[in-house]
């Protein structure tokens, strides 16, 4: 497999050093003949053999725009492969230039106020990575670490992960389900106060869960005020965001912890075992039994 990252910033950037240093890691266990990895600048690679199976562009949230002209190039090399995508401001600029439409697209919270011109093409997230088809995105920063992990396992196996996070000293995956922290408050902070303030309810009241009609009284609207909000805004229903805001805490309390798994549903608000291990399987498409063993043996 030849794999191309673009750095389209600097080279002691998280973003990229998040990125690049796990994945060097598991080209040196693999082999260059099954991993075949290729850093290059925005400049080198407009002059390189196409034939990547996956293509990254890479810059840091600070990161100056790459110049209309050479940005094109790269993109069009990137493009090229066949799961392509971008990391940090790199995916602010696929937006921009037209290629993510109705694409979910993970995009560093920081920039969410340089996003008006794609936000009627692109689908944005709240999420540290998004995998969506032939199209990659990851917000960077940290989550780069997380973002290249999950690459590793999902192309190479569970094995070859576990001993690059050894290498690394990483105790856990983050998944693409995971949210920016402060995204929501960045992206509708000001626009849409009531929907923040809506979610920090949810995020808040993860044990004993609020009804629908409790959330929209306690922020001012009428149930279906709120309803129409969370599906413009989120695309998803009040009830179905709480339900699945629970369980992404259920999962992680799964692995991070040692509570049983009887603890773990009623700590995020399951009265009913049968009904906990339902919803968390109908989302995550396995049992909180499996997913409990799956931490056990990495």
């Amino acid at each position: 497999m030849r794999m191309l990252l673009v750095n389209a910033g600097e080279a002691d950037a998280i973003t990229w050093a998040g990125l690049v240093q796990p994945l060097r890691l598991a080209a040196a266990q693999l082999g260059r003949e099954v991993l075949q990895l290729e850093t290059m600048t925005p400049a080198q690679v407009v002059l390189a053999q196409p034939g990547w199976h996956l293509a990254l562009l890479v810059a840091d949230e600070q990161q100056t725009p790459l110049p209309p002209e050479q940005c094109r190039a790269v993109i069009e090399r990137c493009r090229s492969a066949e799961y392509w995508g971008g990391v940090g401001a790199g995916v602010l600029w696929l937006a921009r230039a037209g290629l993510m439409a109705g694409v979910r697209i993970a995009l560093p919270w920081a920039l969410y106020a340089d996003t008006e011109d794609i936000t009627e093409r692109a689908i944005l997230t709240p999420h540290l990575f998004e995998l969506d088809g032939r199209h990659l995105s990851c917000c960077g920063g940290a989550a780069s670490i997380d973002f290249a992990l999950t690459l590793i396992g999902q192309l190479f196996g569970a094995s070859i992960q576990a001993t690059v996070k050894e290498s690394l000293c990483v105790e856990r995956v983050r998944g693409p389900e995971e949210r920016q922290r402060v995204a929501l408050q960045a992206r509708f902070g000001a626009l849409q106060p009531r929907l923040s303030e809506a979610v920090t309810l949810m995020e808040t009241n993860i044990e004993e869960p609020l009804s629908t009609d409790d959330i929209a009284n306690l922020v001012g609207l009428s149930r279906r005020q709120l309803e129409r909000l969370f599906k413009q805004y989120l695309g998803s229903l009040p009830s179905r965001y709480y339900l699945e805001l629970r369980l992404q805490r259920a999962r992680q309390l799964l692995l991070d912890t040692n509570h049983s798994i009887v603890q773990v549903g009623l700590m995020c608000g399951f009265s009913s075992g049968s009904h906990f291990s339902t919803a968390f399987g109908a989302l995550f498409g396995n049992t909180p039994r499996e997913e409990r063993q799956r931490k056990l043996q990495s």
